[in-house]
């Protein structure tokens, strides 16, 4: 598998139903310097699930960037996604990876040093520690928040890379890099900014200069 780059990762924002906004905001976080794209979607039908998840893939490939699918290894595998993004409730690792093969990405969400623990997420290509803060883009029943303090112990026995999501904008992305993430993965940092460009070159310029730190 080519080395992968989680420094910042765009979660597209399923609010966005205007798909000329959509698209507008993904290329924007692109040419800011996202280095990999996950395609979120949780309240639309399969059909327009796929009809954006190729028009992703074609702007990803222009920047080569990858794109992950969350939770729907149906349409990753329906378009030739680079990978999937699932939860622990979602399809088993095993099977994922079984179907998309060895040379795809294959991420997984954990909420605590437990989940991080097991086999699914030692054999994860990267966990994302979710919510690593308290956040409104997700509704639905979310783990109490990690913190730093979760972060840094979860760093201590998981060597593979490390991508924090939730409540995650551009005065906390430094402390997040600092103590152990490999990357963040955000929604609205970049989706609700009034210049979604230079809204992900600010949080890639945060998290490369401190990753050299």
């Amino acid at each position: 598998m080519p080395k992968v780059d989680y420094a910042l990762m765009y979660v597209t924002d399923d609010s966005i139903k205007d798909d000329n906004s959509f698209f507008h905001i993904l290329e924007a976080s692109l040419k800011g310097g996202a280095t990999i794209i996950q395609l979120r979607e949780k309240t639309c039908d399969t059909q327009t699930f796929y009809q954006r998840a190729v028009r992703c893939k074609e702007i990803c490939e222009k920047y080569y960037v990858p794109l992950l699918i969350n939770d729907r290894l149906d349409i990753a595998l329906a378009i030739d996604a680079d990978g999937v993004h699932i939860g622990q409730t979602d399809i088993p690792y095993a099977v994922a990876r079984r179907l998309l093969g060895k040379s795809k990405i294959i991420g997984l969400s954990v909420s605590n040093k437990e989940q991080a623990e097991q086999p699914n997420a030692q054999a994860a290509d990267y966990i994302g520690i979710s919510p690593i803060f308290s956040t409104n883009t997700k509704t639905t029943d979310l783990a109490q928040p990690l913190g730093i303090l979760g972060l840094k112990e979860i760093r201590q026995i998981y060597k593979k890379p490390i991508v924090c999501i939730g409540g995650i904008h551009k005065d906390n992305t430094q402390e997040i890099i600092a103590n152990g993430a490999d990357g963040i993965a955000v929604v609205s940092a970049i989706s609700n900014a009034e210049d979604p460009e230079a809204a992900t070159k600010e949080l890639k310029e945060i998290v490369c200069k401190t990753g050299t730190n």
